[in-house]
Parts: structure tokens; C-alpha cells; sequence
């Protein structure tokens, strides 16, 4: 989140070497904690938590498929020279000895010293001269005891907003997606005025707030001559990460859910309600047609193998793991301390109940146990009341994987579909057909773009395999306090039941 002055918007400075791009231009799909400077020699992998391996934003094996993306918070604005100093809490400066003169907080009295962010050929907004606001005669809405909040120039600004201000030259609507991430009510579809009113945030420092999907505004001149992409092309109010991941999974249908499993694991799904949770654990984003979309977070994942298993190779482990199914020890595999779903936990520790016979057998025994987690996360969306009657589709990093797709079908009992392309911006892409008129309905547009590769049926015999590991490792996590009885008792109740279409 940044505090953007307003006349940054209007000075568009992505890198004059950046690639290209026709046609709609969706807002990008950062998520909160997205950078904003993928330039060209940028690698695959831009996630800070991404890791090789299993990882979703990882190389070969069951790693992720990054590629013109850029990984699962890669925008489609690559080359915005757009550096972290527009943040609050930005490090000082643009240049190697550039004065802190150009955080978001930063105080007037630029000196002759400040360094080379304030040369001539520097973007306009920076330069010594670009006005009272940066000269030595600033006037008091700039003066040192002003937080930046205050200022009547400044407002709120996501990732994504910045970048579609640079491209259209003035200033742009937040889409409600990420909104959320800064307390935007998606029911009141309205900022809570009254909690920033408390915490002494004015009135102006809020954005407006659009559907994702709506035209934010044209790439301007100047932004067509520094970034190769028409002049005129629209430009659409995106979404974060997560759901444009959603919308390339083609999960857009009510009842559908897409499980994202790269270094974590991520479910999100559709529903014509919001899917209430008193707990927080499940939330739900709004969509461009005004249907919801609930979901969770898990810390399970791929990030627990690369993590215990660095130098294996993960093809190989896999073939090795098909011996042990069930394996002969109980594994959770969490990536870090702490439990977000599907219970809240921040005590979560993981563990291996039991001591594995061999590398193999540990290594199958975590495949599994994201497998269960994962069951788990089903069975707690059905104690909420979500709708689970619809398509479910594997992607991220560690669906490169057949095995453990196929794995996941059989502990999950569900048949699962898995798409050629995984990348988020193909999200984008469907999204910004769909803001330009190109299809009646987001779902129209993902169904004509998303192509799935492959369906895996579960087989009875291995999913009754795996019934009583699934018993057990629920009542240790019941045992240790961190599945709350109730949850605990639905997914018992639903072992033995035909989960396939719920």
C-alpha cells in the first residue's frame, strides 16, 4: 500500500526497454505484498516466500510454472519503473545516495546534497523543480509535523493503483479486490468512514472504489511512448494475485472451487452468498458480477519438502513415495509456525507422528499430509454451509506433478481437473476480455480462454486406504487443541460418506 501524491499519477516512468503489450490492459494482479519493478532481467521468481521445488513460483519438477508471467504476483506492467519509495514506510531515496527526502513521509528542504534522484533527466514528479511541494518554499500541508495522511494531496494507493495511474496519467479508481486488503466493506460496498474517522484518517485520503472489470480510463501518450503499448488501449481495474489465479483456473461457476497448492496451499471457490465464518478463518472477495468468492489459506505445503528434502530430485521421490500408500507415519507439513486454515492455530507446529522407514517414506508421508489437510479444508467448507457441488481444479506449481494430482484425487475422493496454463495473467486476460465487452460474463470469458489439460477420476479402493490415516491425524490435531471439536466431528462424520460431489 502506498500514499501517492496526485501528482505522481500523471508522469508515467516504466522502463523504456520494457516489452511491448497490445490490447486490454487489466489492472495488475498484485497481491498486498507484490513489488511493483519487474523489469526484464526480473527471474521467475518474484514471490519473496517462493521457493524450488514444489514451489509456485519454482523452476523445473513440481515447481512453478512461471513464465512470461512471472510468477504469482507478477503484473502485466512489467517494466514500471515504479520503486519502492512511494511507500509509507519506504527506504529513503531512488538513487544509491538519494536523500530520504523522497519517502512518502518525507519533510521539505530538499538541499543541494539530496543526491542523484533530483538530476535534470529525472522523472518530473522527483525533480528539485517540480514544484512548491519539493521546493524549499513548501507550504504548510508540507511541513515536517504533517503526516503524509493528512496532506490534502495525498491519497491511499495500492499496488495496482499506481500503475494503472502511471498508464493512464491521472489518477484511478481502486478495484474492490484490493480494497479489501485495506478494510473496504464488500457488503456495505462502502469504506468503514467511521474506523478511519477514529483513527484520524480524513475523508480524501480514500480512493473510490469499482468492480474489477470496470475501464478505469486509456493508456495515455506518455505512457505509450515509454512503454511500447498503445496509445488508447483500455485500461481495467484488476484484481490480487489469488483471484486472478482463480479466474485462469476457470473456477468462476457457483459450487466450483480451484486448490492452489505451490509453496502453501490456497482453495478459493464461488458461491451466490457469502460463506460467513465468526472465526476468520474463510473470508470471501467480491466479484465482478457481484456473486462471492470465499476461500482460506493454508500454511501447508510444497515449501515443507523443498524445505526437508533441498537436493531431491522430485520426480524421482515421487516415483520412490507410490510404494508407500499409505505411509508408515503421519506427517504435517507445515511450511511455518502457525495454522490459518482450515482452523486458526498460531501455536501450529508441524510434526511427523512416528519414525519413517526411509527418506521415501517420509517424503510420501508429506505428499500426504497436504493431501488431508486439503480433505480437511473440504470438510470445513461443508460445516460452514459452502457450496461444494461444482468442478474443482489443481493448479500452482506443484499440479506439474501426476502423481500427486492423482495422489490428491484419491484422499480427496473428488475428481479433479487440471488446465494447460496455470498463470495468473491468463486470469487477467479473461478479465480484461470481459471489461471490454469481448463476453456476456466473466465465466463466458474464462470458459472460451481456459483450456483443461486433464481430468483424474479418484479410485475407491486407494481413497478407503487412506480413511483411517485421515481419522487419525484428525484427532491429533483435535488432541493438540488446534481443531475445534465441532470441525473435528464433521470431517469424522463425513469419512464414510460418497464426498464426490460435496
Amino acid at each position: 500500500m502506498w500514499l501517492l501524491r496526485e501528482h505522481e499519477s500523471a508522469r508515467p516512468t516504466p522502463r523504456p526497454d520494457a516489452p511491448p503489450t497490445h490490447g486490454a490492459v487489466a489492472g495488475p494482479a498484485h497481491g498486498a505484498d507484490a513489488s511493483l519493478g519487474h523489469g526484464a532481467d526480473a527471474g521467475p521468481a518474484h514471490r519473496a516466500d517462493a521457493s524450488p521445488g514444489h514451489g509456485a513460483d519454482a523452476g523445473p519438477g513440481h515447481g512453478a510454472d512461471a513464465g512470461p508471467a512471472h510468477g504469482a504476483d507478477a503484473s502485466l506492467a512489467h517494466g514500471a519503473d515504479v520503486g519502492p519509495a512511494h511507500r509509507a514506510d519506504a527506504s529513503p531515496g531512488h538513487g544509491a545516495d538519494a536523500g530520504p527526502a523522497h519517502r512518502a513521509d518525507a519533510s521539505p528542504g530538499h538541499g543541494a546534497d539530496v543526491g542523484p534522484a533530483h538530476r535534470a533527466d529525472a522523472p518530473l514528479a522527483h525533480r528539485a523543480d517540480a514544484g512548491p511541494a519539493h521546493g524549499a518554499d513548501a507550504g504548510p500541508a508540507h511541513r515536517a509535523d504533517v503526516p503524509p495522511a493528512q496532506r490534502a494531496d495525498v491519497r491511499l494507493a495500492h499496488q495496482a493503483d499506481v500503475i494503472t495511474a502511471r498508464l493512464t496519467g491521472h489518477p484511478t479508481p481502486t478495484d474492490s479486490s484490493h480494497a479489501l486488503k485495506t478494510a473496504y466493506d464488500l457488503e456495505a460496498d462502502s469504506w468503514p468512514h467511521a474506523v478511519f474517522a477514529e483513527l484520524g484518517l480524513p475523508e480524501q485520503l480514500l480512493p473510490p472504489v469499482v468492480r474489477p472489470g470496470s475501464r478505469l480510463g486509456e493508456v495515455c501518450a506518455a505512457a505509450a511512448e515509454r512503454t511500447g503499448i498503445p496509445a488508447g488501449t483500455p485500461v481495467i481495474a484488476g484484481m490480487t494475485d489469488g483471484c486472478a489465479a482463480q479466474i485462469a483456473s476457470g473456477a468462476l461457476r457457483e459450487g466450483s472451487w480451484n486448490a492452489v497448492l505451490g509453496t502453501t496451499l490456497v482453495l478459493k471457490g464461488v458461491s451466490s452468498v457469502p460463506v460467513r465464518d465468526g472465526t476468520g478463518v474463510v473470508y470471501n472477495h467480491r466479484a465482478p458480477d457481484g456473486s462471492w468468492w470465499p476461500g482460506g489459506a493454508s500454511s501447508v505445503g510444497a515449501g515443507a519438502l523443498t524445505a526437508r528434502f533441498p537436493d531431491a530430485s522430485p520426480a524421482a521421490m515421487d516415483r520412490a513415495a507410490s510404494a508407500h500408500e499409505p505411509a508408515s507415519v503421519l506427517a504435517y507439513p507445515l511450511t511455518s509456525p502457525g495454522e490459518r486454515f482450515p482452523f486458526l492455530a498460531p501455536d501450529a507446529t508441524p510434526f511427523v507422528l512416528g519414525s519413517p522407514g526411509s527418506d521415501t517414506d517420509l517424503w510420501a508421508a508429506l505428499l500426504q499430509g497436504v493431501a488431508l489437510t486439503e480433505r480437511l479444508c473440504l470438510d470445513y467448507l461443508h460445516h460452514l454451509g459452502a457450496p461444494l457441488d461444482g468442478p474443482l481444479t489443481f493448479t500452482g506449481g506443484a499440479a506439474r506433478s501426476p502423481y500427486w494430482n492423482q495422489l490428491r484425487a484419491d484422499i480427496l475422493g473428488r475428481r479433479a481437473r487440471v488446465p494447460e496454463q496455470t498463470e495468473p495473467a491468463l486470469g487477467m486476460a479473461a478479465l480484461a476480455a470481459y471489461g471490454t465487452g469481448a463476453a456476456p460474463s466473466l465465466a463466458d470469458a474464462a470458459d472460451r480462454m481456459v483450456r483443461i489439460r486433464g481430468v483424474l477420476e479418484p479410485r475407491p479402493a486407494r481413497t478407503a486406504l487412506f480413511a483411517d490415516p485421515y481419522a487419525r491425524w484428525v484427532a491429533e490435531l483435535e488432541r493438540r487443541g488446534w481443531l475445534p471439536a465441532p470441525v473435528a466431528a464433521h470431517a469424522r462424520a463425513r469419512l464414510n460418506l460418497d464426498t464426490a460431489g460435496s
